[in-house]
């Protein structure tokens, strides 16, 4: 072999062996380049899970006092909540605060017409029940999907204690007391204060309270300067208590007469809020004016005003009968007292008994206002509807003279 050729085999075989040795480098760092994307996800993978943990938390609470004293933890505005008992879902829609509502008493249910709440939210039709107050079923309650995070009680001494609901379901219960438009006015706002404050509703509830106050006061004012000798004497029937509508069943508090500082024959600052009359008593006063509730064909019979006052000789007798000043209005007492139509009805009662005073009212405009605030978010002419279905609650006239034969 020559010189040259024994320098060039050695050359060669150092060249392949460098050759090998760089490309097995060039592998190694692609593999390595390769595989740190992956290592990266999963860091970014498990920053996403622990931020998933730390976002879920608790819902924040808060303690509210209810109308018995009970300092009850609740969600702060639930997204979902129940109403048990009269007026519960009627001072939630005040509240525009009714879409929260997942299941209905199933009183609710029963007549719609009648109710300016119900007329307003026409797919409560739809919901599920759970019982009535007193009587709830708390399988139903715990199995209601979404399911409530507050229920709002109507206390009353029958059934469930408000504790005792509350343990049983696992649900916080805030118990209310109802109140009235004229001598508990102020338990009737706690409720909406209370209510307000679970919902993050509060300025909406002092809204509501402004506006009623407010109302009332001009119902005052029109007329707290009228003698009473300048007054015609009047009488409120039909006015609904435990299922009776009868002539006798009367208030002497009532709202539409009591605002307006009317002469009612049946007022008595001792007598209980609604009561029974007797027959010979409303024979003996003999008002000029007689105003009576109203009802749906389901009531109407031997027990309900209108045939009562058509029927009975010695009623229809009555100067006010023979005279035709006898007139239909909506029914304040109906599931409870309805604080909307008990100001609707004042100003009819305004209307015919101080025409000079109301001389600027017009009555369909006066209570597309009233429920258009109260239940319809604002929205008179909603408020105009709800008033129109109103008055078909009944087969007898609402807001006009009744003839008797």
């Amino acid at each position: 072999m020559s010189e040259s050729k024994k320098i060039l085999v050695p050359l060669l075989i150092a060249l392949i062996i460098v050759s090998a040795f760089v490309s097995g480098c060039v592998d190694e760092s692609s593999t390595s380049q390769s595989i740190q994307p992956q290592e990266e996800a999963v860091t970014e993978a498990e920053t996403v899970t622990e931020t998933t943990t730390e976002d879920v938390t608790e819902k924040e609470t808060i303690t509210v006092t209810d109308s018995l004293g009970r300092v009850v933890e609740v969600p702060k505005n639930p997204e979902s909540v129940i109403c048990s008992g009269a007026g519960g879902t009627r001072y939630l829609t005040y509240l525009q605060a009714q879409d929260k509502i997942v299941a209905l008493d199933s009183t609710e249910d029963k007549v719609s017409v009648g109710k300016a709440y119900a007329i307003a939210n026409s797919y409560f039709e739809g919901y599920p029940t759970f019982g009535q107050s007193g009587s709830e079923n708390l399988e139903v309650i715990v199995s209601l999907d979404p399911q409530p995070e507050v229920i709002f009680t109507m206390y009353t001494t029958n059934g469930y204690d408000p504790d005792e609901l509350q343990d049983k379901t696992g649900i916080p219960v805030i118990a209310l007391k109802e109140g009235d438009m004229v001598q508990n006015r102020e338990d009737m706002y706690q409720i909406l204060r209370i209510m307000g404050e679970v919902m993050g509703k509060e300025d909406r509830a002092e809204e509501v309270i402004s506006f009623m106050d407010a109302t009332i006061a001009d119902l005052n004012e029109r007329t707290e300067d009228v003698s009473d000798a300048q007054k015609i004497t009047c009488y409120a029937g039909g006015v609904g208590s435990a299922g009776s509508y009868d002539l006798m069943s009367t208030d002497s508090y009532y709202p539409p007469l009591y605002f307006i500082n009317a002469k009612n024959v049946a007022y008595d600052p001792a007598a209980p809020k609604v009561a029974k009359v007797s027959k010979e008593s409303i024979l003996i006063w003999a008002p000029e004016v007689i105003f009576i509730e109203l009802r749906p064909s389901q009531f109407e019979g031997e027990n309900y005003a209108p045939y009562q006052l058509e029927n009975d000789v010695s009623l229809n007798q009555l100067s006010a009968v023979q005279n035709e000043k006898v007139y239909g209005m909506l029914p304040y007492k109906f599931y409870s007292h309805n604080p909307d139509t008990a100001l609707v009805d004042s100003y009819y009662t305004g209307t015919i008994l101080y025409p000079d005073e109301f001389e600027d009212i017009v009555l369909e405009d006066k209570a597309a206002e009233i429920y258009g605030f109260l239940v319809c978010e604002g929205d008179v002419e909603k408020g105009m509807s709800v008033y129109e279905t109103m008055l078909t609650i009944s087969s007898t006239p609402v807001f006009t003279s009744l003839e008797f034969d």
